[in-house]
């Protein structure tokens, strides 16, 4: 309530709201209208989500969540309230659903979004919120009070302006510099439901529903050992497969991780036989098993209605100038040690890495692998995925990987930046 009441006296303070919200990026400046509404001075989603580089997920029909950087809003139509990291923070009005489109409170951008997220500094008298790199002592554990921009506190010196990101790989600190973010994908979602198993039963289990549980463990894992995670996805809602690359990037994440539960080819000579674990990165496919996952897993852009699907040859270009950067070679690494810490867990078959053209995978620029923890389809596989035991195993050897990764990844960077 006191929180509540501070923020309303600094609104009778500020008198009548700017026209407009200018939002600068070292030399870039882009502008977010305020509209003025019965529920006081707002902005449209629409709006702001290029000028903050941000991206809105709709997990309900009345939840949100705006993910900012490494930062994740989470927001309720109707409630003057905003979830960051467990905590409640008030905001001045509710967001509110306006012929059909979502606006966000002024306060949201003006207060709230300084003292949550690293690199925003509101400035009042000219109306303009400031985009900085997170300098390297920016990222600091939750809890910290010295974010920048806390409170109206100047940018530390050796904050400099951040050019405004393109769809090239996003600049970034090293990871030794920074908490490390990694991005928790969760495949499918919503009406999309994915594998369905196992194959002669009439207890289905989905796809949609083993992902989401087993990624939720592994934030938490993760989370329990210091790293930042992003979820692309937290409840069972449709994600597009080209947003959640995006996601990643305007994270700034230094890994993506893709759960995936794989299904067997009903003509195969025995289909609820098939049993194993497998890993996948981006790179052309070398055989028909891989083209037939990667096809399975594509699939799912059926469900996107407003997307569109990239043709052969603009994949083709992609993966071509991948080839030329560390990340394919990294995705590669990644790739073997979550496969080999599997090993250890998982009671079906070893099926090793493997690479193919996922969509999910295409736009993501940081080391990135698509894991297939096991065959739905196979009635032994299915009960040990959909138990609370299975997964718990699962997540915990992904987690062991994933630190080990980052601390080699870690070194790499840090080596080749001082040669």
């Amino acid at each position: 309530m006191i929180a509540l009441f501070a923020a309303l006296v600094l609104l009778q303070q500020a008198g009548d709201p700017p026209a407009a919200i200018t939002v600068r990026a070292g030399e870039r400046t882009s502008s977010i209208p305020v509209v003025a509404t019965r529920l006081g001075a707002m902005v449209r989603t629409d709006d702001v989500l290029t000028p903050l580089g941000a991206v809105l997920l709709r997990d309900a029909p009345d939840r949100y969540r705006l993910v900012v950087g490494g930062t994740e809003l989470e927001l309720s139509a109707g409630l003057a309230v905003a979830k960051v990291r467990g905590a409640i923070h008030p905001l001045a009005a509710a967001p509110a659903l306006l012929d059909g489109r979502l606006f966000l409170p002024l306060s949201l951008l003006t207060d709230l979004l300084p003292r949550v997220a690293t690199g925003y500094l509101y400035d009042a008298r000219l109306a303009e919120l400031r985009r900085f790199t997170p300098a390297v002592a920016d990222r600091r554990p939750e809890g910290d009070s010295g974010r920048l921009g806390a409170r109206g506190a100047a940018p530390p010196a050796t904050a400099k302006p951040a050019p405004v990101r393109t769809p090239a790989a996003p600049p970034r600190a090293s990871p030794r510099s920074r908490r490390a973010v990694v991005v928790v994908d969760a495949g499918h979602g919503g009406r999309d439901r994915g594998m369905r198993g196992p194959l002669g039963s009439t207890r289905k289990v989905f796809e949609a529903d083993i992902t989401l549980a087993l990624s939720r463990r592994l934030r938490d894992d993760l989370q329990r050992r210091g790293i930042e995670v992003v979820m692309t996805r937290s409840t069972d809602t449709l994600i597009a497969l080209a947003d959640r690359g995006r996601i990643a990037n305007r994270a700034q994440a230094d890994l993506f991780l893709s759960i995936h539960v794989n299904a067997a080819n009903p003509r195969w000579r025995n289909p609820s036989g098939a049993r194993g674990f497998e890993t996948y990165f981006l790179s052309e496919a070398k055989s028909d098993d891989e083209r037939r996952v990667a096809a399975l897993e594509n699939e799912a852009m059926k469900y996107e209605v407003e997307a569109e699907a990239a043709d052969g040859d603009a994949l083709s270009f992609i993966l071509n100038d991948m080839k030329q950067n560390e990340y394919l070679r990294e995705s590669s690494d990644l790739a073997e040690t979550e496969q080999g810490a599997l090993k250890g867990v998982h009671p079906g078959t070893d099926r090793g890495v493997k690479q193919a053209g996922f969509v999910v995978l295409v736009g993501a620029f940081m080391p990135s692998v698509l894991v297939e923890i096991g065959f739905g389809t196979n009635p032994a596989e299915a009960a040990f995925l959909s138990s609370a035991a299975g997964q718990k195993q699962l997540a915990g050897a992904i987690a062991d990987a994933t630190m080990s990764y980052l601390a080699r990844y870690a070194t790499r960077r840090t080596a080749g930046g001082a040669q």
